[in-house]
């Protein structure tokens, strides 16, 4: 055995785990909060989240779209399968700011998907793969360090494993950047925000990419850690 990977009992790449989950959480608070402030800022217009996602998909001539509500708090998405902008229950009857705001950022990826937005068919491409990478990428590692030097090949498929998770994080993040430009600009030049508005919606979705850039740098930061380990490794096994 190899005792905590090769450190004894004190394992210094652990600093890389927690500045991720740091990271994240703070993203996950970050969205919270101004998704919360904003909530409570009537949109002029007094459109409801459907009502705006309706308006938006019909004046880029997309018609084979269904606006829905889903349960759940920040539940909302966009289903390319079902053709469906799926609403959660604070977004789809709210008239907020930031209700109008998250409807216009599915619908951003409806857009997507009608224009063949590539990195969008890319992310669809990946999802069978990375599920499969995510399920099995730890416990071949455990079985590759349960298994002692023989593991070897074991750890490093789930190394590689683990890489496809990663790279689906970041082709997630010019994706969902897309989507919240196109939803800024469209609710902007069709009227359905006014003045100061566009703002605000501006930093409830710019809020919300931080949790797609923390969930990638959390990856990011697993993985370099597990390189980190395995590697030196390989170099004492030599």
């Amino acid at each position: 055995m190899y005792g905590y990977y090769g450190y004894g009992l004190y394992d210094p790449t652990m600093i890389l785990v927690l500045i991720g989950a740091v990271l994240s959480l703070w993203a996950s608070a970050k969205v919270k909060n101004t998704f919360n402030r904003y909530s409570s800022v009537r949109s002029m217009t007094g459109m409801t989240g459907a009502e705006a996602a309706q308006r938006l998909l019909n004046s880029q001539g997309i018609y084979d779209v269904t606006v829905r509500p889903v349960s759940g708090q920040l539940t909302d998405h966009y289903d390319p399968r079902t053709k469906t902008v799926n609403l959660s229950d604070g977004v789809y009857s709210s008239t907020s700011v930031a209700a109008i705001g998250v409807a216009a950022h599915e619908c951003g990826h409806a857009i997507q998907d009608n224009v063949g937005y590539v990195p969008l068919r890319m992310r669809a491409a990946f999802v069978p793969v990375v599920n499969f990478g995510s399920q099995l990428s730890w416990p071949l590692i455990l079985i590759g360090l349960l298994i002692g030097g023989a593991g070897s090949t074991i750890v490093n498929i789930g190394i590689w494993m683990f890489v496809l998770v990663v790279l689906f994080q970041l082709i997630t993040l010019p994706v969902e950047l897309n989507a919240s430009h196109r939803a800024v600009k469209l609710l902007d030049s069709i009227g359905i925000l006014q003045g100061k508005e566009v703002g605000q919606t501006r930093k409830v979705l710019g809020a919300a990419a931080l949790t797609y850039v923390a969930a990638a740098a959390a990856s990011v930061l697993q993985l370099l850690r597990l390189i980190m380990l395995f590697g030196g490794r390989r170099d004492r096994d030599n």
